[in-house]
């Protein structure tokens, strides 16, 4: 039996916009992927509070991805809870899979501070995509251990997108538009539930 190849885009989703599922849909064509995983993270160590809670960002996560088959949804990493490590989600993963790790430039620039980095290098192949103003040259540790493991870095054709989450979030804030940067059955999500709003509220309206 073929070994499945599966590739993992990590992230905080908070919000997920058009840029997430487009390089999600990006890479799995291009890698040829049985399956792309979507990981949310619960708290990720490098980043500040997230804004939205995790219930409504796997939520938005679902309806972004509902006419799309070849994409999922892996919640381990908030069901694990606690802060998220990339090396932690590889170790809980099945071991009869190849997985492809896809980032953008900004983070393998910076993928030498992961916790246990060497580690993560060695468990998947790593695939990289363009970001504005980042390079996608890997650090040189980062190349030397990829050299080790005889396993190169995959550049990813993608064309680099400006969207960003951060904006995203100002703009819901200060009610701007958003059209283009968010799917519209999510758009019409956050505003349903009021979420990015000065001191919103977070939890799901029933």
């Amino acid at each position: 039996m073929a070994i499945k190849k599966i590739g993992l885009l990590g992230g905080s989703f908070d919000p997920v916009h058009l840029g997430h599922t487009r390089l999600a849909e990006t890479a799995r064509e291009a890698l040829a992927l049985d399956e792309l995983q979507l990981l949310p993270a619960a708290n990720p160590w490098q980043r500040p509070e997230l804004a939205a809670s995790a219930q409504h960002r796997l939520a938005m996560l679902e309806i972004a991805i509902a006419k799309k088959p070849r994409l999922a949804i892996n919640p381990m990493e908030i069901e694990r809870g606690g802060k998220t490590y990339t090396i932690d989600t590889l170790e809980q993963l099945p071991g009869n899979a190849r997985y492809y790790w896809i980032t953008g430039a900004d983070q393998i620039a910076n993928f030498c501070s992961w916790h246990r980095w060497e580690e993560i290098a060695a468990r998947v192949r790593l695939v990289v995509a363009q970001r504005p103003g980042s390079s996608a040259q890997a650090p040189a540790p980062l190349q030397e251990a990829l050299a080790r493991e005889n396993t190169p870095l995959i550049s990813l054709p993608f064309e680099a997108t400006a969207i960003s989450a951060t904006d995203i979030r100002r703009r819901l804030a200060q009610d701007l538009p958003v059209d283009g940067l968010l799917d519209d059955a999510v758009a019409q999500y956050i505003r349903r539930h009021g979420l990015y709003k000065p001191a919103a509220s977070q939890p799901i309206k029933v």
